[in-house]
């Protein structure tokens, strides 16, 4: 077979090939921004803190979808009506207790937290962990909770003031309030 390279077969050929290069290309691309778009949706604040972390987006969106394969394995659940309104309770005997002692109720807001976290499913051992599996369901909330916990270790040490206090029992608060919240009813589709 002669092959001459000005033959329109050949170029047309090759011209297919760059197309067909071209379009995969583009398809990968805009997959991987609509991924990043449903990640920086997703994860909110905690996405640019996994990108600023890790160095990169690509490693960030790596990590985060490793957090939710976690988390999806998890036997997360919501609280039953009488454990949220024990939870409630404590929370408010807590956040009563601030007055008198705002250190004691920090380190007791730390202990209702995690009590909460692992009522409904979430590994309690180690707070870094525990940090990230939150971020997946309650991003917003998630670096709350990390000032929060910074400074309830700062209060063993006498190095947090009365204002860094009541700023963590808000902190706690936010993500109390999100893992004790009632689930809103969701209606069924009846398939007939």
């Amino acid at each position: 077979m002669n092959l001459n390279l000005l033959d329109p077969r050949l170029i047309a050929l090759v011209a297919a090939v760059i197309v067909i290069l071209a379009l995969v290309a583009w398809l990968f691309v805009r997959k991987r921004r609509s991924t990043t778009v449903d990640m920086r949706t997703k994860f909110g604040p905690e996405y640019d803190r996994a990108v600023l972390t890790h160095g990169s987006q690509r490693k960030a969106e790596a990590k985060l979808a490793d957090r939710e394969k976690r988390v999806e394995k998890l036997n997360i659940r919501d609280l039953d009506p009488t454990e949220h309104e024990r939870f409630s309770k404590r929370w408010e005997a807590v956040q009563a207790r601030f007055v008198d002692s705002p250190k004691g109720a920090v380190a007791e807001a730390d202990d209702l937290v995690s009590s909460a976290m692992k009522a409904r499913g979430y590994p309690v051992s180690d707070f870094d962990q525990r940090a990230a599996d939150i971020s997946v369901d309650h991003p917003r909330v998630v670096e709350n909770y990390r000032s929060a916990h910074a400074i309830a270790l700062r209060v063993g040490k006498d190095a947090a003031t009365t204002e860094d206090l009541r700023t963590a029992m808000i902190h706690y608060r936010s993500l109390f309030e999100e893992l004790v919240q009632v689930p809103t009813a969701v209606e069924r589709k009846e398939v007939a």
